[in-house]
């Protein structure tokens, strides 16, 4: 969609975002906001922090091919301290484009990331409802910022964000609440342990601690132990 100028593409997706309702709908909405700025991908995702070794588990929504998650991480980038603290306390966008000499992408990175169309970017930190911070961040092959697409398009990310909470407290009053035994197996596998050492700490067999696993993530639409705990946390069903 054209737009004729940036007042009229703010109040379309201005508009857009007070229909978001459900998931898929908030899915499709960051992919118009993406389109609109004429970025390729966007994503929002957990900030991470210096315990974090892998992106696909901070993903919230995302738009990102899989082969470029998966490379990402057999590569270990997040574990690069831009990544890591690099937007720990700001809360200012963050800009990136490969064609500035002054990039601090390494070569392998910024190679993989002209391989997926992502000459351009920018991250944006924002706070959850909950007051986890967040990272919406978009990438694509145009033309780098100004100041005023900025400014525009923080405000656009803001109406994402209510959009993304209002769809999650809605799907969080749609989720069974976990059991406590639920919530002490997830604890202790947030703490890192395995099915065999949560046993022996709750007096239960490992098959037990399995079954109360697999009914958790069931409970919370997640496809793994690594998802479950985040969303878990997310959600303040652990602490």
């Amino acid at each position: 969609m054209s737009y004729v100028s940036t007042s009229e593409r703010q109040s379309f997706l201005t508009t857009e975002a007070t229909d978001v309702k459900t998931r898929p709908a908030l899915g499709q909405f960051f992919a118009k906001i993406a389109t609109a700025f004429g970025f390729n991908y966007i994503t929002l995702m957990d900030a991470p922090s210096p315990d974090n070794i892998l992106l696909k588990p901070l993903l919230i929504e995302t738009s990102l091919p899989n082969a470029y998650v998966n490379q990402f991480d057999r590569s270990r980038f997040m574990q690069l301290p831009l990544f890591a603290t690099g937007m720990k306390d700001s809360v200012l966008p963050r800009l990136w484009n490969l064609a500035d000499p002054a990039c601090i992408f390494p070569p392998e990175l910024q190679a993989l990331k002209r391989d997926y169309g992502m000459v351009v970017g920018v991250a944006i930190p924002v706070h959850s409802i909950e007051g986890h911070r967040l990272l919406f961040w978009l990438g694509g092959d145009r033309a780098p910022l100004g100041q005023t697409e900025i400014n525009e398009l923080t405000m656009v990310i803001l109406h994402a964000l209510d959009a993304y909470n209002r769809v999650k407290r809605a799907k969080s009053v749609e989720h069974p609440p976990l059991s406590a035994r639920e919530r002490e197996v997830v604890r202790w596998t947030a703490q890192g342990k395995t099915s065999i050492e949560i046993g022996q700490i709750l007096s239960l067999s490992d098959h037990t601690i399995n079954a109360y696993m697999t009914s958790a993530i069931k409970k919370l639409d997640c496809v793994n132990r690594t998802q479950l705990v985040a969303k878990a946390i997310r959600l303040q069903l652990i602490s």
